[in-house]
């Protein structure tokens, strides 16, 4: 149905603040209305209908025709199917606000474990952009999820802390003084209104803690792939500095030949051994000189062995000759003090 704003609130007995369309969650009661919101979707519940406000996504619909109809009616699986109306709505409600966040729970973690599968593996040399900018917007999502939790909680807890808020949602028992009798007597609705509050809170904290762990998981993956960018990082800086050592070991022992090469004459040039002699003693150096560096590097670079633990000596002796060397140390003692009274 189509009202104007003005006719609507009027009719129901409210401000028009209060039917303000605003993207957050609450639960209010007013004049023995409840006027809940849950982000996009925004309802009023009175103890004879429910009134779904300006919900503008087309996927409501088939829950608004197919679902919600039959969960008011008692034909759905709702636990307070035989409690007052009100229950039902409030019900039916959390129960499709916990499925949609179950919902993006359930797309958001297999794809987040999929990437993660892909980033992790230590075979890679490299890193897949495409991968890391999919589990960029997968954490958005997920930072996204978390606060809907988050919200979602708050707004539960804060109506769990105070007994009034919890008795003015009951509102059928206010109004009809036979369900006020019942209540009386045994049936205490505010009592049902917060079990059913409370079992929504602690689904939502199920998923939340699903949503953390898969954070945790984000986290470590990342600092796992952070360790193998390093570790190969390593091993190209290891292989430079080598490179780098070989160069300099040719270049020491390539002087010799820069003083052979100058215009000087001398006797040696005349000599035809001259040439492979120098030119052994060039490669032997450099590559003693290379062997000795290597070796240098591998001590400072390899990681100490841990300390020496010793083994705890066992008592092995038998207990007589236990008892025999107490009883000698007992007798060294006395003698010593014996001995060292006179000469005091």
């Amino acid at each position: 149905i189509e009202k104007k704003k003005t006719e609507l609130y009027q009719e129901l007995d409210l401000q028009a603040r209060d039917l303000r369309f605003q993207h957050l969650m609450s639960i209010t009661s007013r004049n023995n209305r409840i006027i809940m919101r849950m982000e996009f979707l925004k309802a009023v519940i009175t103890p004879e209908f429910l009134l779904i406000l300006d919900y503008r996504n087309l996927n409501l619909e088939h829950w608004l025709c197919n679902e919600l109809a039959a969960q008011l009616a008692g034909e759905g699986q709702l636990v307070t199917y035989s409690l007052p109306f009100e229950f039902r709505a409030i019900e039916a409600i959390l129960q499709y606000w916990i499925s949609k966040l179950q919902g993006r729970l359930n797309t958001l973690q297999p794809q987040i474990l999929e990437t993660l599968e892909a980033l992790v593996d230590p075979k890679l040399l490299s890193v897949d952009r495409s991968k890391l900018h999919v589990l960029l917007q997968n954490g958005k999502s997920l930072s996204e999820l978390e606060t809907d939790l988050k919200v979602f909680k708050e707004t539960i807890l804060e109506i769990l802390d105070e007994e009034e808020l919890i008795e003015e949602l009951c509102l059928t028992k206010w109004t009809d003084p036979r369900v006020f009798e019942e209540s009386a007597s045994g049936i205490d609705h505010a009592e049902e209104m917060e079990l059913l509050l409370e079992n929504y809170y602690r689904q939502a904290e199920d998923l939340a803690n699903e949503a953390r762990e898969l954070r945790v998981l984000i986290d470590d993956s990342e600092s796992i792939i952070f360790i193998n960018l390093d570790s190969h990082r390593n091993v190209m800086m290891r292989l430079n500095l080598q490179l780098t050592m070989g160069t300099f070991s040719l270049s020491l022992f390539g002087l010799i030949g820069v003083a052979f090469g100058m215009n000087l004459e001398s006797s040696l040039e005349e000599d035809p051994r001259i040439f492979w002699l120098v030119t052994g003693i060039m490669f032997l150096g450099s590559g003693l000189i290379w062997r000795r560096l290597l070796s240098f590097l591998g001590r400072h670079l390899e990681p100490p062995l841990p300390p020496h633990v010793p083994a705890l000596l066992k008592k092995t002796q038998p207990a007589a000759s236990r008892m025999e060397m107490k009883s000698d140390l007992k007798a060294e003692t006395l003698g010593l003090s014996r001995s060292t009274l006179p000469n005091n």
